[in-house]
């Protein structure tokens, strides 16, 4: 648990810093970053999630070059009758603000991508090389900003914390099954 509350509070402790300039800065998880970059619009994914109010879309990410370096940015979420239109491409290219955040893994529970129909369910690294034919860094950005299309995502450190509610359960079945086994073991005496 304490290990869980100093994560917190380093991540919050990050995000509110100012954001550094993400070529000069030894890069890390949860690190505001300011930069520019050149976007491929061509190489656009469209991942499945939810929006802040339970409401499905796409999360539009784009591999985006920086000094070189490849990465990709997590430009915020659209409504699945936004995909592939072009209002959702207009990008300031030389104003870079966001958070960069290590890339997860893919959940067992998440169906396969549909690179074909660019239809993704998970940023699993392998089919992104295969759809873009380049590789990317391990940290992507998440855009910060006032957009309207696609909507960025709110980083925070609300991370499930629930550690009382876990010792509480767990006593308690063990309590159940204590109870149990010595409310048989009586009644087969």
């Amino acid at each position: 648990m304490n290990w869980k509350n100093n994560l917190i509070l380093e991540i919050e402790n990050s995000l509110k810093k100012p954001p550094v300039e993400l070529t000069q800065s030894n890069q890390e998880n949860y690190l505001k970053i300011k930069t520019t970059g050149s976007i491929n619009f061509d190489k656009q994914i469209y991942l499945y999630n939810l929006n802040i109010n339970g409401t499905p879309g796409f999360e539009v990410v784009n591999p985006i070059l920086i000094d070189n370096e490849n990465y990709l940015i997590n430009r915020g979420w659209i409504p699945f009758e936004k995909k592939g239109s072009q209002e959702i491409n207009f990008f300031d290219e030389k104003n870079i603000i966001g958070t960069l955040k290590l890339q997860g893994r893919k959940n067992i529970f998440k169906p396969d991508n549909d690179i074909k129909e660019n239809y993704w369910f998970s940023l699993n690294r392998n089919d992104i090389s295969k759809y873009t034919g380049k590789e990317f860094s391990k940290y992507i950005i998440y855009l910060d900003g006032n957009y309207q299309f696609p909507k960025p995502k709110k980083i925070t450190a609300n991370i499930s914390n629930n550690h009382k509610k876990y010792a509480i359960t767990w006593f308690s079945l063990a309590i159940s099954i204590l109870l149990l086994y010595l409310y048989f073991r009586k009644k087969n005496y």
